[in-house]
């Protein structure tokens, strides 16, 4: 019982790639991973803050076939199943922008983390011809816990992205604001010379 749990709590930390990082002006980033033959694989990424919140993305195959290409997309998830055993790789592009940087998350998942939990699950079965209550609860709390982690990590990146916009809102408030004191300020001074030169004698 506690092999079977070990092993749902180990394969659902070995799955996969989970990332959050800075992708620079006039740059391309590119990430590898290794996978096996008729393996199905999930790549989801969103752009989280700079600009337009855009990005170009190219996903390769090991033999060098573009299995997915995207240009200035904000987000996007793409399944496929690998055709050969080799490294895929993805790449996220922003060469496209001269002077705005981004902030990119992506997950990129091959293959299933159920195959495993069921292969445990057959070998317990095998051996005590019945799970018990507390593996079972394992599997459902586990299958629960997946769920959670997901619906948080997007709702993290949906906070991330309300408060680059509002730090963006109030700093274009802050200048708009500024402007317009600059303005009321010259407009004043242009007044009291005006109204001067209407009780100034001249010679």
């Amino acid at each position: 019982m506690f092999i079977i749990i070990f092993l749902i709590c180990f394969v659902s930390f070995c799955t996969g790639e989970e990332l959050t990082f800075e992708l620079p002006d006039n740059e391309k980033m590119c990430f590898y991973e290794e996978a096996n033959d008729k393996v199905e694989c999930v790549l989801e990424y969103q752009v989280i803050t700079g600009g337009n919140y855009d990005v170009d993305v190219e996903l390769t195959s090991a033999d060098g076939r573009s299995l997915y290409k995207e240009v200035k997309r904000q987000y996007d998830s793409f399944h496929f199943t690998t055709h050969m055993k080799g490294e895929n790789r993805f790449c996220f592009s922003n060469e496209f922008s001269s002077f705005i940087h981004k902030l990119v998350y992506f997950d990129y998942k091959c293959g299933s983390d159920e195959d495993p939990i069921k292969e445990a699950l057959d070998q317990g079965a095998t051996h005590h011809k019945a799970l018990t209550q507390m593996e079972s609860s394992s599997i459902v709390i586990h299958e629960n816990l997946k769920s959670v982690i997901d619906y948080q990590t997007h709702h993290r990146l949906k906070e991330a992205q309300g408060e680059e916009f509002a730090e963006n809102l109030n700093e274009r408030v802050h200048y708009w604001s500024a402007g317009q004191a600059a303005v009321i300020l010259l407009v004043g001074i242009g007044q009291i010379i005006v109204l001067r030169s209407f009780f100034t004698d001249k010679r």
